[in-house]
C-alpha cells in the first residue's frame, strides 16, 4: 500500500505554524542590539573582522561572519571595519543596516594566519580556488533541494530524476554512475557521508539548514581521500555568540508541495546550540511520485577552555519516496507526467530511516598545534519494492578520524603541516524477494519468496599528509599524499555448498600524490597549477559476475589530473573572473553492463579522457540609494571521450563520453533594494550522447528560475520574510535526468528519460524572533 500524509496531520501542522506566528508576533522587545553580517563577494560569511568606534575595538566576527554590538551603543553609528585580507571599509550602521560586504584585498588567505584543526574539519584548505556556495545563494532558489544551486558551477552537473533520485557528475566523473551518486567523497560538518560503496545521498539534508557547501573538483583535497570526481563539503547554520532565536520557515507550491522548517539556536562564548526541524511533502508532477520526508537535526559544540572543545552532531532522516522511474521517448514525447508501466503497477517506492551521529573533540596543544579527533556512526534501513524484486536492507557504518595541524616558520615566514588518518568501516545485510504483484493486480508490491540473502563488510583506511610552504610573498606551494587501503568481504547465506558465493577481496594500496602551486602577480592577479592523482574503487556488487562470484580481476579506476587557472580583479575589485583548463586521464574505466531489468554487473573497460575550460565571472555594483546589482556568469565547454574502450565486437574508442553535455552555461541577475530582493537564474544545458555507440542524443535545454523577496523587521526582535518564485518559467519540455545505455525487453522501448518539471510556483513565509 502506498503511504501518504493525511489531511489531519497536514491541519495539525498548518495550526502549529499559526500558532508560533501568532505568539511571536504578539511577544516583542524593545532593546536596542545591533547585528550584523559580514560577507565577501560570494556572500559568504568573513570572519575575525574588527569593528572599530573611535580606534577602539568594540566587536569582532564569528566564523560565520556574523557581529553583536555592545547593548550600550545606540544606533545609528559610524563604525570602522578591518580585516588583513579586505580591503577598511567605514559604515554607518542602523537597525535596518545588517549585511556589509568587503572587498578582497589579497586574492588567497594568509598563510600566516593560524589556522586550528577544527576549521581544517569543516573546510578543504586546498591553496588554489575552490567554489563555495554561501546560504545566500541557496536563498536564491525553491528551498526543496540543493541541485539548483550546485549547477551554477562550472564543471558540475546533477541531473534529478525526482527529489530522491540524483546523480552528481564533476568534470564527466559519476556520469556512468545509474541512479545514484559516486566517485567523489561527501562530508557534514567534517564527517563523512559517503558509504563504504562510495555512494553519497545529498537529499537527505536540508537545504534551509546549510550555512554553506564547498566543492572541491578533482582529486586536489589530500586529506579528504582522493577521488577522481572530488569532494563535497557541507556545513551547518548555527547561532552567533550572544544570540537566542527561533525561527518558522513555511513554503506551499505546486503539485502538494508543503515544507516546514522550525529552528532554535542560542549561542554563549562556551557553548552553541543549533535544533532544525523539518517536514517537506509533494505529491510530484508525475504518476507515483509522492514524497514525504521529516527530520530532526541537534548540532551543539562546548569549549571548556582556550584549549579543549567538545561538538556533537546528531541529524536523522525518515523519508518515503513513490519512484515513477525512467519512461520511454514515445511516452515522454506523449505524456512526461506518466510513470513507467511496471512501476506503476507494482507501486513502486523507497522508504528510508536513516541517522548519523558524530561526536569531535578539539584539543590546541600550543598556539601552533593543535588536533581534532572524530567518532562517528551511520545507521539505513532501506525497504524498496521493485517490479522485478523486492530489495530490503540494512547498513551500519562506524568509523573514526584524526587531524593533526602544526604551525612551523620556514624562510621567515610561516607555513603548515597537516596529517592524519580516516577509518571508515560498515556492514551491509541485504537480501532481495519475488514480487508477486502481478499476480494480485491493483494491490501494489507483495512479498514472496526469499531469492538472495547477503552481508558486505566494507573497510577503508586512509592516510594522509600535506604541508603548505610560503617560499616567496607571491609564491605558495602545496604538497599532499594520500594512500588507502580498502577492503570488501561477501556473505552469502542464500546459497549452499558450491553454490555458496561468500568471497573475500582485498585491493592493493594506492598512493595518490597531489601538488598545488599558486603565484600572485599583483594583489589582483593570481596563477595557479595543479597536478593531483586519484581512484575510485568498484562497490561490491560491481565486483559480481552473474552467477554470484566476486570478479578478482575487477580493479579499481585510477587517473592523474592536470590543471591550470587564473583569478583575476580589476574595476575596484567590482568585477571578479576566474578561467580553468583541465585534463583528467583516467584508466581502468568502471562501466555497468545490462543483465536483466535494472540490473547490472560492473567491468573494467579501458580508458577515458576529460578535457575542459570553465569560466565564471560575478559583477558587484552598490549604489548610494542601497540599491545592489549583481550580474553573474559562469560556463564551461568540455571534450570528454573513451580512448581505448571495446566492449566485445562493439569498439567506441574516440567516442564522446555517455551521459555529459559538451557545453553548460549558467548566468543570472541578483537585484536588492533596501528590504526587496529578485533573482533569476538561467541555465542552459547542451545535448549529450545517451549510448556508448553515440547514435543517440539528448536534446539541448534552457530553464529559467525566478525569486522575490522581501524582508524587513517588525520590531527590534521579530524579523519576517515573504517570499515567491517560479521554477522553469518558460514552461520547457526537457529531460532533467539520462539513463545511458537503456536497453528494451521484449517489445518495450528503452526506457532512457526522467522528465524535468514543468512550470512551478512556490511561495513562504518566514518568521526570526530573537530572545
Amino acid at each position: 500500500m502506498v503511504l501518504r500524509p493525511t489531511l489531519n496531520i497536514n491541519l495539525l501542522l498548518l495550526k502549529a505554524t499559526l500558532l508560533f506566528w501568532l505568539v511571536t508576533c504578539c511577544y516583542t522587545l524593545s532593546a536596542q542590539t545591533v547585528r550584523g553580517y559580514v560577507e565577501n563577494q560570494q556572500g559568504l560569511g568573513v570572519a575575525e573582522v574588527s569593528l572599530l568606534l573611535d580606534s577602539t575595538l568594540i566587536a569582532k566576527t564569528d566564523i560565520l561572519g556574523v557581529f553583536r554590538l555592545p547593548d550600550s551603543l545606540i544606533a545609528p553609528i559610524q563604525l570602522v571595519l578591518k580585516h588583513p585580507n579586505y580591503e577598511t571599509k567605514t559604515v554607518r550602521l542602523s537597525t535596518r543596516h545588517t549585511i556589509i560586504q568587503l572587498l578582497p584585498l589579497e586574492n588567497r588567505q594568509q598563510l600566516n594566519t593560524v589556522v586550528i584543526s577544527s576549521i581544517f574539519q569543516k573546510e578543504s584548505q586546498v591553496i588554489i580556488p575552490t567554489t563555495k556556495i554561501s546560504s545566500k545563494k541557496i536563498e536564491a532558489y525553491s528551498p526543496v533541494n540543493l541541485v539548483s544551486a550546485l549547477n551554477e558551477i562550472p564543471g558540475v552537473y546533477i541531473q534529478s530524476g525526482a527529489l530522491n533520485t540524483n546523480r552528481m557528475v564533476i568534470r564527466g566523473v559519476g556520469s556512468r554512475t545509474l541512479y545514484g551518486t559516486n566517485k567523489i567523497r561527501a562530508y557534514f560538518n567534517g564527517i563523512p557521508i559517503t558509504n563504504g560503496a562510495g555512494e553519497t545521498s545529498i537529499d537527505a539534508f536540508d537545504p534551509e539548514d546549510i550555512a554553506n557547501i564547498e566543492v572541491v573538483k578533482g582529486p586536489k583535497a589530500t586529506p579528504y581521500g582522493s577521488n577522481l570526481g572530488g569532494t563535497l563539503m557541507l556545513n551547518t547554520k548555527q547561532a552567533t555568540v550572544g544570540e537566542t532565536h527561533f525561527s518558522n520557515n513555511f513554503t506551499m507550491g505546486s503539485f502538494g508541495l508543503l515544507k516546514n522548517r522550525i529552528t532554535f539556536g542560542t549561542a554563549e562564548e562556551k557553548f552553541n546550540l543549533h535544533l532544525n526541524y523539518d517536514h517537506l511533502e509533494s505529491d510530484g508532477f508525475r504518476d507515483n511520485s509522492a514524497y514525504r520526508r521529516n527530520a530532526v537535526l541537534l548540532n551543539t559544540n562546548y569549549k571548556f577552555n582556550e584549549k579543549n572543545e567538545l561538538g556533537l552532531l546528531i541529524n536523522y532522516t525518515n523519508y518515503f519516496a513513490q519512484i515513477a522511474s525512467s519512461i520511454s521517448q514515445s511516452d515522454f514525447e506523449e505524456d512526461p507526467s506518466q510513470a513507467a508501466y511496471t512501476w506503476e503497477a507494482a507501486q513502486g517506492y523507497e522508504d528510508n530511516d536513516q541517522i548519523l551521529i558524530g561526536l569531535n573533540y578539539t584539543h590546541r596543544f600550543t598556539n601552533r598545534f593543535s588536533n581534532t579527533t572524530s567518532v562517528f556512526y551511520s545507521y539505513l534501513d532501506h525497504y524498496e519494492p521493485r517490479p522485478f524484486n523486492i530489495l530490503d536492507e540494512y547498513t551500519n557504518g562506524y568509523g573514526a578520524r584524526t587531524l593533526f595541524v602544526q604551525d612551523f616558520e620556514f624562510l621567515d615566514d610561516t607555513s603548515s603541516l597537516s596529517f592524519g588518518a580516516e577509518l571508515y568501516a560498515d556492514e551491509y545485510r541485504w537480501k532481495t524477494l519475488e514480487n508477486l504483484y502481478e499476480l494480485q493486480p491493483g494491490n501494489g508490491s507483495v512479498e514472496g519468496d526469499l531469492l538472495s540473502d547477503n552481508l558486505e563488510k566494507r573497510h577503508s583506511l586512509n592516510l594522509f599528509a600535506t604541508t603548505t610552504l610560503v617560499l616567496t610573498e607571491a609564491l605558495k606551494v602545496q604538497l599532499g599524499l594520500n594512500m588507502n587501503k580498502t577492503s570488501f568481504s561477501f556473505l552469502d547465506y542464500y546459497h549452499v555448498a558450491e553454490d555458496n558465493a561468500s568471497a573475500d577481496r582485498d585491493f592493493d594500496p594506492i598512493l595518490a600524490p597531489n601538488v598545488n602551486v599558486l603565484y600572485q602577480f599583483t594583489p589582483n592577479l593570481e596563477v595557479y597549477a595543479n597536478f593531483s592523482g586519484g581512484y575510485n574503487f568498484p562497490s561490491i556488487e560491481e565486483t559480481l559476475t552473474p552467477e554470484g562470484l566476486i570478479n578478482p580481476d575487477l580493479g579499481p579506476e585510477t587517473g592523474y589530473n592536470y590543471e591550470l587557472g587564473s583569478e583575476l580583479y580589476i574595476f575596484q575589485k567590482r568585477l571578479r573572473m576566474q578561467v580553468s583548463a583541465y585534463l583528467l586521464d583516467i584508466d581502468n574505466l568502471l562501466v555497468a553492463n545490462r543483465v536483466g531489468e535494472d540490473q547490472y554487473i560492473g567491468r573494467n573497460a579501458g580508458k577515458t579522457e576529460h578535457k575542459g575550460v570553465e569560466f565564471s565571472m560575478s559583477y558587484t555594483q552598490e549604489f548610494n540609494n542601497n540599491l545592489m546589482l549583481q550580474p553573474y556568469l559562469n560556463a564551461e565547454i568540455t571534450d570528454h571521450r573513451f580512448i581505448d574502450f571495446v566492449d566485445g565486437n562493439s569498439n567506441y574508442s574516440g567516442n564522446e563520453l555517455t551521459g555529459v553535455p559538451d557545453h553548460k552555461v549558467n548566468g543570472g541577475l541578483q537585484f536588492g533594494l533596501n528590504h526587496v530582493s529578485f533573482d533569476t537564474n538561467m541555465l542552459y544545458v547542451g545535448d549529450m550522447p545517451m549510448n556508448d555507440a553515440n547514435t543517440l542524443y539528448s536534446d539541448p535545454y534552457t530553464v529559467f528560475n525566478v525569486k522575490f523577496a522581501y524582508k524587513n523587521k517588525l520590531s527590534e526582535r521579530f524579523n519576517v520574510e515573504v517570499n515567491a518564485g517560479i521554477n522553469n518559467f518558460t514552461d520547457e519540455t526537457y529531460a532533467a535526468s539520462i539513463l545511458i545505455n537503456a536497453v528494451g525487453f521484449g517489445d518495450s522501448e528503452p526506457r532512457y528519460y526522467y522528465p524535468g518539471a514543468p512550470r512551478n510556483w512556490f511561495g513562504g513565509i518566514k518568521i526570526r524572533y530573537e530572545l
